[in-house]
């Protein structure tokens, strides 16, 4: 039996202020686009002539891809350090706040960890050359005596600190706070209900966490991971004042030779540049945007695998 279109239920009105929001929001996400597709524009336009030049044009005379490799290896692997310090820290941190800590404790050490997101990198910076770069020239002397057979400790150990393996420290505790307060509010949202049922079943409060908490905030976790790297990825001011670059490719991180990274390398490079190394340079903030980009590509991937499970979506 069909209705008549006068027996169809007619949809209510649309307000005025739902059409105006829904407009706004449109314009919003295109204006978005509109200026990442102005990024890449300007980026490709510009970073071209480099592709192009031939390799005596290019600083150091062997062509773009000799200047650009070590510069992406050095920022791989500044950022794959920091996140390997930062992730696992976060997430502890996190869990014992939304978990373990009592509420008095909780609540003053949540807004603790918020306040470190709003130092300025510049700080992080002088912090990391000042006084971390120092003192941890004693260990690096120690992992050169003692490891030095594993390639990652192969020295001679730096006499300043300033080393790769301390601006993976430095931009560790730079993304620390943005991981840890991304998963703390996804352990929050874990259903209360599965809580109360894994510990009524006779779980202990690790064995709770790890049935309930941990599958429910996977994707979150990994999303907090991913922006934490992203932030790394991209940190300027903080590297290009820890760090003592020679722009070379190499595995030692404790030795005084150390790779660049993209963004500090820019920053140092750029007031002096002129014709062809002005291109040199954006060309390789277009292949730092390419790997920021397939970074969040992953990381969706990765999120919407387990989005059944994500109290973030």
């Amino acid at each position: 039996m069909t209705m008549t279109q006068e027996e169809r239920p007619k949809a209510p009105p649309r307000r005025l202020g739902d059409s105006i929001f829904a407009t706004i929001c449109k314009a919003s996400g295109v204006v978005i686009l509109l200026t990442l597709a102005g990024v890449a524009i300007f980026l490709t336009y510009e970073g071209y002539p480099a592709f192009t030049a031939a390799k005596d044009e290019i600083p150091g005379g062997d062509g773009i891809v000799a200047y650009i490799w070590p510069l992406v290896f050095g920022t791989l692997l500044a950022a794959t350090l920091a996140l390997m310090i930062a992730a696992p820290l976060a997430i502890g941190v996190a869990l014992f706040i939304s978990h373990y800590a009592p509420r008095r404790l909780a609540a003053p050490l949540g807004y603790t960890i918020d306040l470190l997101a709003a130092i300025p990198s510049v700080v992080y910076g002088l912090w990391g050359f000042q006084f971390l770069a120092p003192r941890m020239v004693p260990l690096y002397e120690w992992l050169a005596d003692n490891l030095g057979f594993i390639p990652f400790f192969k020295g001679p150990a730096s006499v300043t600190g300033r080393t790769i393996m301390t601006v993976g420290i430095v931009l560790a505790v730079m993304i620390l706070p943005i991981i840890t307060a991304l998963c703390r509010e996804v352990f929050l949202q874990t259903p209360r209900l599965h809580e109360e049922a894994a510990l009524a079943l006779g779980a202990t409060r690790w064995e709770m966490i790890r049935m309930t908490v941990f599958p429910y905030g996977r994707s979150g976790m990994v999303s907090a991971a991913m922006l934490g790297l992203g932030r790394a990825l991209g940190e300027t001011m903080a590297v290009a004042m820890v760090l003592s670059a020679t722009g070379i490719v190499t595995f030692n991180l404790i030795s005084s030779k150390n790779p660049s990274t993209i963004a500090a390398n820019i920053a140092l490079k750029f007031p002096e540049a002129s014709g062809i190394e002005v291109n040199v340079l954006i060309a390789t903030g277009l292949v730092l945007f390419v790997i920021t980009f397939g970074v969040n590509f992953l990381a969706r991937w990765v999120v919407g695998r387990r989005k059944e499970f994500s109290g973030a979506n």
